[in-house]
């Protein structure tokens, strides 16, 4: 590391690619038509949360499950207004032929058709008296949303609410006597389990697969409430929001997304589970709107490295990397460099877990919180209070991936008015801002960058850039664990300088 006199900065955008997340037919959220009044009564569903029998036996046909499922699964069309066409305006004269005509027979660019856009999904009768399960994406921004029942009724329905967190939306329609399907904990199925998956795919109709649950806990983005099951059952477009049962016929989860280079099923389904459609749809329910618990801490995954920088002998729980003044987990005492390991003397694997807990809790409650500090376990009483919507405490997933960094190749100043300014870092935040990373170091390519702050090196605080360099002079270790603070807040990384000549 060398020190260095600050020089304009200019800062990029680091874009991530992989393979596509498809929606199966997609913390702000939208309300519903009770979303400022007050509370009303609790959705009855039914809910069966006896376990599942595990008997190894063959079975020669689904046909009295489907039965007793199919009726429960509808067809959704949804009508969206279409956007106003961008070429109204310009010269049309080469593009009419592909436009109507007005009452006079003649052509009219400026009456444009701008048809409106449909969709199709599915849904979940999940009570007798009209209230169905669906995906978000399927009736996001709908101005119509119609259901067709197996038995050849048709309804128009009312949206109630919808959550795009976890991507789920409650509808109902005007009908009483309807088959609800019954619902089960979803906390109790086990990686092997049989699954059914009943949908509309492609709008051919009501088509039924089978396969079994493949993996729990999966997350796909960090920004989502998520706490998918995997399915190898075959999904398709237009199987959003239907149902995946087990081999009794009962809720698991609503189908929602699948993984696919192609578009198509490739085996790797992923599905709302049935307990996190019931918090979301009883919330809407009663608040019309989804309340989160709000802990106010950044955290992130703990990889090998950290776990041994930390001297843990464990890589579960989540990584504190910065707390937010004022907030719960500030008032109660957790601090940067804490690791989470249980909430309400449940472990905690990961940070995803961690948020999807912490957002599940009633705005209010108090949780007990356990940590380890320094090697010594600590169990610290929080409060938690509403999830601000401009401030949403999320896993940071870059963090997470155990990258090697090294400081060779990086060069740091000091902060003053002028780049704080620039780089709009809060006045609290202290250490040696980075100026240059060689493009061939293995800081690079583990990812810091022109303007990350280092704040820490081996938990001791950086202060400027004489600190910095300090403190990388005569290392007694090839790795050092260095604490950075980026616009997204702060985190850890681990500098393996072993592999570099």
């Amino acid at each position: 590391m060398t020190r260095k006199s600050l020089k304009p900065l200019i800062l990029g955008t680091l874009l991530l690619g992989g393979s596509a997340l498809t929606l199966a037919t997609g913390f702000a959220l939208n309300g519903g038509e009770n979303g400022n009044g007050p509370k009303n009564p609790p959705l009855h569903v039914n809910v069966d949360s006896t376990p599942l029998s595990q008997d190894i036996k063959e079975v020669n046909s689904y046909a009295p499950i489907v039965k007793k499922v199919a009726p429960s699964v509808v067809k959704i069309f949804v009508t969206m207004k279409g956007t106003k066409n961008p070429l109204a305006n310009s010269d049309l004269d080469s593009l009419r032929h592909f436009f109507g005509e007005d009452e006079s027979g003649q052509s009219n660019p400026g009456r444009l058709h701008t048809p409106a856009e449909h969709g199709l999904g599915s849904g979940v009768i999940v009570s007798s008296d009209g209230y169905i399960l669906t995906n978000n994406h399927v009736v996001n921004n709908a101005s119509e949303i119609q259901v067709a029942l197996s038995d050849g009724r048709q309804f128009t329905a009312k949206l109630i609410g919808s959550d795009p967190k976890t991507d789920v939306a409650l509808i109902r329609i005007k009908a009483d006597n309807l088959p609800a399907l019954t619902l089960t904990d979803s906390d109790k199925i086990e990686i092997g389990d049989v699954v059914l998956a009943v949908g509309n795919p492609f709008g051919i109709g009501q088509t039924v697969t089978k396969g079994i649950v493949s993996a729990k806990d999966r997350t796909t983005s960090g920004d989502m409430d998520e706490d998918f099951i995997q399915t190898d059952a075959a999904i398709n477009p237009g199987n959003s929001g239907g149902a995946l049962v087990d081999t009794e016929g009962r809720l698991v989860g609503i189908n929602s997304a699948i993984l696919t280079h192609s578009g198509g099923n490739q085996g790797i389904g992923f599905a709302v589970p049935s307990n996190l459609c019931r918090w979301v749809m009883d919330s809407l329910v009663q608040n019309g709107r989804v309340d989160r618990g709000f802990l106010g801490v950044m955290i992130q995954n703990l990889t090998p490295e950290l776990a041994t920088a930390f001297k843990l002998d464990r890589t579960t729980g989540a990584l504190v990397g910065d707390v937010s003044p004022g907030s719960p987990a500030d008032k109660a005492g957790l601090k940067s460099g804490d690791v989470i390991t249980q909430l309400n003397g449940k472990p905690i694997e990961d940070a995803s877990q961690l948020k999807l807990r912490v957002a599940e809790t009633t705005p209010g409650s108090k949780v007990q919180i356990g940590v380890n500090r320094n090697g010594e376990a600590k169990t610290l009483d929080v409060t938690l209070s509403n999830l601000p919507e401009t401030k949403v405490a999320k896993a940071d997933e870059q963090s997470g991936k155990g990258k090697s960094e090294a400081l060779s190749g990086v060069a740091v100043a000091d902060l003053d008015q002028n780049t704080r300014a620039e780089l709009k870092i809060p006045e609290q935040v202290q250490g040696a801002v980075i100026t240059e990373v060689a493009p061939d170091s293995a800081a690079y390519e583990a990812g810091l960058r022109t303007g990350d702050v280092i704040t820490e090196l081996n938990r001791k605080p950086v202060m400027n850039a004489q600190d910095a360099v300090a403190d990388t002079e005569n290392p007694s270790s090839n790795q050092t664990l260095v604490k950075v603070w980026t616009k997204g807040g702060s985190h850890y990384l681990t500098v393996d300088e072993s592999t570099e000549s």
